[in-house]
């Protein structure tokens, strides 16, 4: 049943503003004025099956409701209701009622409107593909299929917390030195685009030939004031020549095939794409999804191309009745763990949990390798920018220092 958004006046003539499900705009009219309410526009929701077209086009291009912190914290508190045993709609009732903004008060409420009139959640959820991944309609599906959405849902907001950790940490250990970077550039620039040249108009008169450090910082300093914005046109034109380029399958596979080999960033790389996807197929296998669906939708996690298509490689050997961890032992690119934990569990019968512990595992060498790498740039980067200050620094006062020997 559609739901419709309303703004309408009470008898007291205080507006009133809410969401009403209804089969039609005319229906809702009715019930408001079956409620005393005067209808002053009577809209559908976007994000209801009255603007599923609209919904598209808002998580293609327009913001998401749910941000990836947001829809781990919606996830939890959904599933602490459903576990405590209430209705699926009225927990969504609540949900609704409870929203942080009046795009997800919509959101839930055209959600709660597809479960009312008879339609599971999981298809409720595929009506927003912008909102809702193609994994957590999966994982929501096998869940009311199993009869265990609450345990489902619980599980689903582990693996969202544990991504979100996980990237927040690499992103705080990446963004110290790219702030260091950032600011030794423009420090660079500075000191070569407007110092440097100050220091030559002193000297010019002197008919003295200047140390070759001064000349060859003279040159660089030429070079960005005539011809930086020509440099930094090429920089933007190479920037956008290779985005481009990696939209093409075959240009991204060899990048990210090449990726995997660098010495520190490839093994990081490595770690976090194959804890991504044993993380995924570990909760896909817990809730029941059937091993090749959920081979699938792990493989599609995969941000590599490389070992993506190592997964699905994997997934090949599958079909034809190799085991698990055979056929991810054969794929080079993904650690041995992975393989290593996966035919365990298939021995064991317990192919769920120790996916899981592969993941966590590799989620926590990720962390290791990213903290260590950002120990070790901080002074590095720190250092660099340094010698670079101090070689603008001795071409300025070599000059000086030539000219006081001279008068001496």
């Amino acid at each position: 049943m559609p739901a419709y958004s309303f703004e309408a006046v009470d008898p007291q003539g205080q507006p009133r503003k809410g969401v009403i499900e209804a089969d039609t705009a005319r229906a809702a009219r009715s019930q408001l004025r079956a409620q005393s309410l005067v209808p002053l526009s009577v809209e559908p929701v976007k994000g209801s099956q009255a603007d599923a077209d609209g919904v598209h086009r808002r998580g293609l291009f327009g913001k998401r409701v749910f941000s990836s912190t947001t829809l781990a914290i919606w996830t939890r508190q959904l599933a602490g209701l459903v576990s405590s045993g209430l209705p699926l709609e009225r927990a969504l009732t609540a949900m609704a009622d409870e929203a942080d903004s009046e795009s997800q008060h919509h959101l839930v409420a055209s959600l709660r409107a597809e479960v009312n009139a008879g339609a599971s959640f999981a298809r409720a959820l595929a009506q927003h593909p912008g909102e809702f991944s193609d994994i957590f309609t999966a994982v929501i599906a096998a869940g009311e299929q199993s009869g265990h959405l609450g345990m489902v849902l619980e599980r689903l907001a582990d693996d969202l917390e544990e991504r979100q950790a996980l990237r927040s940490k690499l992103i705080g250990a990446a963004l110290y030195p790219a702030i260091v970077t950032c600011v030794a550039v423009v420090i660079v620039l500075f000191l070569v685009g407007y110092v440097v040249p100050q220091v030559a108009n002193v000297f010019a008169g002197t008919k003295r030939a200047l140390p070759l450090l001064t000349q060859i910082m003279l040159g660089v300093s030429e070079l960005v004031r005539h011809w930086g914005w020509l440099i930094g046109l090429m920089l933007v034109l190479l920037g956008g020549l290779s985005r481009y380029l990696l939209t093409i399958e075959a240009w991204r596979l060899r990048f990210d095939a090449a990726w995997l080999t660098l010495p520190l960033v490839g093994k990081l790389s490595r770690g976090y794409n194959a804890a991504r996807f044993a993380s995924t197929l570990a909760m896909l296998a817990a809730a029941g999804v059937p091993i090749l669906r959920a081979l699938q939708a792990a493989a599609e996690t995969v941000s590599n191309r490389a070992m993506r298509a190592d997964a699905l490689d994997a997934l090949v050997l599958v079909r034809e009745g190799a085991p698990l961890g055979s056929a991810l032992a054969q794929k080079k690119r993904f650690p041995g763990l992975v393989a290593m934990f996966a035919r365990l569990g298939e021995q064991t019968g317990q192919l769920p949990v120790m996916l899981q512990r592969a993941a966590v595992q590799l989620s926590t060498e990720v962390q290791r390798r990213a903290m260590q790498l950002a120990t070790i740039l901080e002074p590095l980067l720190i250092v660099g920018m340094g010698l670079m200050v101090m070689l603008i620094v001795l071409a300025v006062l070599m000059p000086i220092i030539q000219l006081n020997q001279f008068v001496k």
